[in-house]
């Protein structure tokens, strides 16, 4: 069995990833879980031990610890930058195969309010975590990064490879922290090999624009707070707790005006994580810097998205039209050849399995996470 360290497993992409590795069918994995709460609940991993089918996952009086029956689930409350509370994982576990690097603050709008934290905490994070992996011997890494490193495209209505430039145009703090980890990950990687030391097996992969909950109802994406990104919100505003959705311009050079983005299903992009990891231990990606984006290579504009959600939910969802937000552009949509043809991922879910799949987490779920 593959003892797997997820930071920032709470989370909306981490908690999908979690039932997408305990019900792996080809690696038996366990995943041991650290989180600080900041911007998420353990509640979810409540639902991820019922999906998966473990027994007894329980948390312990302060919510600081939790474990199931089998040791398959593990969670540590601790926070990514205390290298202290790091290391005492690091100690209580002592083998781990990988590392799947969520952790971190992620809000775009955010990021430009309060940059020193997010380069504190992000790039903070991240430099803590490698340190104590070297010195405990894990050496394979995946890393959660975004699209948010190509920043503006040269070209807006090509899709983009991981090819393409990056870090030159990004427009907001919290891409840039992604893409100050890249670099900190590539020159980790390259500074192994000249030293001849032990190689590292490293996944960078960069997110598009992930929607929709896992099919059974029971976990979805749950914002703390007015949601940053557009599905979250029109699911919000359909359950009634929000008016209506702002379209942030519509006179963009697409078929209705709109701007279009590269939309995956959720449990799409967990399975890439797990792909990764099969692609570094053992596979064609061992002791290589890998980069990979996930994306689905289709675009859907914000009205199709509105419109499919209508279509989810039996009526239409009210919007407006506002002005247009600075720095958005008309089309970001993903090149996902390379992780097809490499590490065998490719997206399998379309448009109204994350429309039909978010709204019955929003309705079996008006509140989100513990929150009546």
């Amino acid at each position: 069995m593959q003892r797997i360290l997820v930071t920032g497993g709470c989370g909306y992409i981490g908690s999908h990833t979690l039932v997408s590795l305990l019900t792996s069918s080809s690696t038996t994995y366990s995943v041991v879980v650290i989180d600080n709460l900041a911007n998420s609940s353990c509640e979810s991993l409540h639902r991820v031990a019922d999906i998966a089918s473990l027994q007894n996952f329980t948390l312990n009086a302060d919510g600081t610890a939790g474990q199931d029956s089998e040791g398959r689930l593990s969670f540590r409350k601790v926070d990514c930058c205390d290298e202290d509370a790091l290391r005492a994982v690091f100690e209580e576990f002592q083998a781990f195969t990988a590392a799947i690097h969520f952790a971190g603050l992620k809000a775009v709008g955010e990021s430009k309010l309060i940059p020193l934290k997010y380069y504190e905490v992000n790039i903070g994070a991240t430099w803590t975590l490698l340190n104590l992996m070297e010195e405990y011997n894990c050496r394979q890494i995946v890393f959660s990064s975004s699209a948010t490193v190509y920043g503006v495209a040269k070209d807006e209505k090509a899709k983009l490879k991981e090819s393409d430039e990056v870090g030159v145009t990004i427009t907001n703090c919290y891409g840039r922290t992604k893409y100050m980890i890249e670099q900190i990950l590539t020159d980790f990687h390259v500074s192994q090999s000249l030293e001849n030391k032990h190689k590292w097996s490293i996944a960078i992969l960069r997110y598009f624009n992930p929607a929709g909950a896992h099919p059974s109802g029971k976990m979805g994406e749950d914002p703390d707070g007015v949601p940053n990104n557009l599905m979250p919100f029109v699911a919000q505003v359909a359950v009634g707790r929000r008016p209506h959705v702002t379209i942030f311009g519509n006179d963009y050079d697409t078929p209705d005006g709109t701007g279009i983005r590269d939309y995956l299903h959720v449990m799409d992009l967990a399975d890439g994580h797990v792909a990764a990891l099969r692609h570094l231990d053992g596979g064609k990606g061992h002791s290589k810097l890998n980069v990979f984006n996930l994306g689905t290579g289709s675009g859907y504009s914000v009205i199709d998205m509105i419109e499919a959600m209508g279509k989810a939910v039996g009526r239409p969802i009210p919007h407006v039209i506002g002005p247009r937000r600075p720095g958005d552009v008309t089309i970001y949509m993903a090149d996902p050849t390379r992780a097809k043809e490499e590490m065998g991922w490719e997206a399998t879910r379309n448009l109204d399995d994350m429309c039909n799949d978010l709204w019955r987490w929003q309705t079996m779920n008006p509140n989100g996470y513990l929150k009546e």
